[in-house]
């Protein structure tokens, strides 16, 4: 990992053409504008994360719909 030093305004570069620079420095906080083409993809890592879990939630089956769906079938069979 590179660690760069850097004051409000001034900027680093990523292969030609990332930008990345440091907006506003506010206590502990610290805005940055990321200018990059629409092709590469820029996301905050906290959203990253919650959208993984949300995927991995949406793709797992709830209990109640898994024995809705075996009593359906198991219903089905008896029926037949």
């Amino acid at each position: 990992m590179l660690v760069v030093s850097r004051r409000a305004g001034e900027s680093i570069v990523i292969g030609d053409d990332i930008t990345v620079t440091v907006l506003e420095v506010r206590g502990d906080v610290v805005r940055i504008g990321i200018d990059a083409p629409r092709s590469v993809a820029v996301h905050r890592e906290e959203l990253l994360a919650q959208l993984a879990q949300s995927n991995q939630e949406a793709a797992s089956p709830a209990d109640d719909a898994v024995d809705s769906l075996a009593n359906a079938i198991r219903d089905r069979s008896t029926d037949a």
